[in-house]
């Protein structure tokens, strides 16, 4: 309750540019770490979580990138490359 109203009372001082300029951050932020899923999802990769951007507030992220056929089948040939032609 009393970090509430700490928190209302500094947004009402803040001025609106800096206001403004935190918001932009947020957007540019969420949208590097769009981006950086979105490679990575492309290279089959799991998205990556920043713990630190968590705590700040909640951001829609884009679903997780399928892989695709290609991906897969070279991960297989990958798979029984390591387990070796006895086995």
């Amino acid at each position: 309750m009393l970090t509430e109203l700490f928190h209302r009372a500094s947004l009402a001082l803040r001025g609106r540019y800096v206001r403004m300029l935190e918001e932009e951050v947020a957007r540019l932020r969420a949208e590097n770490r769009a981006l950086v899923n979105s490679l990575l999802g492309t290279a089959g990769f799991p998205p990556i979580s920043l713990d630190d951007e968590l705590r700040r507030a909640p951001v829609a992220m884009s679903p997780v990138r399928r892989r695709t056929w290609t991906q897969i089948a070279r991960e297989r040939e990958a798979a029984a490359a390591k387990s070796g032609p006895n086995k």
